[in-house]
């Protein structure tokens, strides 16, 4: 399930949820909660605007969500993502994948959230506590994750 939304969203239910739709299939659930950060060193953030590509982000997520699916033993992946204008601190991502055992779980989601950074359609603006405002490039240490991912598929594939 993908979730693209201006709204804060509340960790406690989505994870409830989750719990209700793989009862009695699911040992293991690892989520992963994301935060507007200060981007810039040594500088605060005041805000961070999130743009996306509507229908295509959510088609590129729903495509990471069936990959990680195929290559590990997930009942469900779970990918909330707000867009819009939030304040430093506040919410940003909730990622969540189900399966019976914690490794298949640990590693799906790292997988999501990793490749969620390079591959979903999101454009970043930071702006600061002065007001100076920019856009976020990615980095390639994120870029070098995923290719990793991408690279290594056959030797974490457990299926």
């Amino acid at each position: 399930m993908v979730i693209v939304q201006h709204e804060d969203f509340d960790v406690a239910a989505l994870l409830a949820g989750l719990r209700e739709r793989t009862a009695g299939s699911a040992g293991a659930i690892v989520t992963f909660t994301g935060y507007v950060r200060d981007y810039a060193e040594n500088a605060a953030t005041a805000s961070l605007f999130l743009e996306h590509y509507p229908g295509m982000c959510e088609r590129e997520i729903e495509s990471l969500c069936a990959t990680a699916q195929s290559r590990w033993r997930v009942q469900e992946c779970l990918v909330v993502h707000r867009v819009g204008e939030l304040r430093n601190a506040e919410q940003i991502v909730f990622v969540a994948a189900a399966s019976a055992h914690r490794g298949d779980a640990f590693q799906a989601c790292e997988y999501i959230i990793d490749a969620l950074k390079t591959r979903a359609p999101f454009w970043k603006r930071e702006t600061l506590a002065s007001g100076e405002r920019f856009w976020v490039q990615q980095r390639d240490a994120d870029a070098d994750k995923t290719r990793s991912w991408e690279q290594s598929s056959s030797t974490r594939d457990h299926k």
